[in-house]
């Protein structure tokens, strides 16, 4: 798969990579341009680490080529920092780097202004939040301003209201007109905010690529749907399946389709309905006065995608 751009600066292609003897990631071909943002996007276990660490060199392919244009940056998914202050820490990459002594401060400085945590600079490493720590992480790889940046999940184990306020501040941060970012994530959230262009690798195998609203609204496969939140399954005729995400299900007194709820699953402002149905299984968000299990409902669908079973 390739992107329809004129600056390639990371190209892979049919690249196989192992970890011992097993084969984690098979004949991915992909390319990063400039001034994009990528995200790279699977389940747990699909191989994105493994797929990162052969683009940034620190593993190498079984088979296939890496060609890069530019020096690569990659920052690991742990935000591990020195025992000293949050300057310091971006100072010590850029050194690591080979940035000249006399640049190294107003790099690093700029850096965590871009990444909102310029107050952060004077204060120890051991003394920072999580969220703390991911935003000097940041600013690490930032100040290196490589040709190509590559982030392995910046946003992983923080609670909800540093996710938010970091991915927040990253959307803006992480674009460059020069640059070739590539951030892998788990969550779709985070790569809807984040990307101009989204890869999908399940298994070990790139099955999808495209704009995030392109994707979501136009799965290549089944898989691919399921994989982006189409859990709801209602067969249709001609053989054809209707795949919907729960925005796509209405409980409507006059709708067309009658269904039985199955299960109501709380959630912070109202319910996540299970609707059984002749045809399958829907699922639907209501008010938190929505029906109960038991209770039989009608339905109309707007939207989802209709796949060959």
């Amino acid at each position: 798969m390739t992107a329809a751009r004129d600056e390639v600066l990371l190209r892979a292609s049919q690249l196989t990579v192992a970890r011992g003897d097993r084969e984690v990631v098979r004949g991915v071909s992909l390319e990063l341009c400039r001034g994009e943002v990528v995200a790279l996007l699977g389940p747990n276990g699909a191989g994105k680490s493994t797929l990162l660490d052969a683009l940034g060199g620190a593993l190498v392919p079984a088979s296939g080529r890496i060609e890069r244009h530019g020096r690569v940056a990659v920052a690991l998914q742990a935000p591990d920092l020195a025992r000293r202050s949050v300057l310091a820490n971006v100072e010590l990459a850029l050194a690591w780097w080979g940035v000249p002594r006399p640049q190294r401060t107003a790099r690093a400085r700029a850096a965590l202004h871009t990444i909102g945590a310029s107050e952060l600079a004077a204060r120890p490493a051991w003394a920072l939040s999580g969220g703390e720590r991911r935003r000097v992480h940041l600013a690490r790889a930032l100040a290196l301003d490589p040709a190509v940046l590559m982030l392995d999940e910046p946003f992983a184990g923080l609670d909800a209201e540093s996710r938010a306020n970091l991915l927040e501040d990253s959307v803006s941060a992480l674009r460059a007109a020069e640059r070739a970012t590539l951030v892998v994530v788990h969550d779709r959230a985070e790569a809807w905010a984040l990307a101009d262009r989204l890869l999908i690798l399940i298994d070990g195998e790139l099955v999808a690529e495209g704009p995030p609203r392109e994707l979501l609204e136009r799965p290549p496969t089944a898989t691919v749907a399921r994989f982006l939140g189409f859990d709801g399954e209602l067969a249709q005729p001609g053989g054809e399946t209707l795949l919907t995400r729960p925005s796509h299900v209405l409980l409507d007194p006059d709708g067309p389709f009658a269904a039985v709820v199955k299960r109501a699953i709380p959630l912070e402002d109202g319910v996540r309905l299970e609707l059984q149905l002749d045809g399958g299984r829907l699922y639907a968000v209501a008010g938190l006065s929505g029906p109960r299990p038991g209770e039989p409902v009608r339905v109309r669908i707007e939207g989802g995608v209709r796949l060959q079973r």
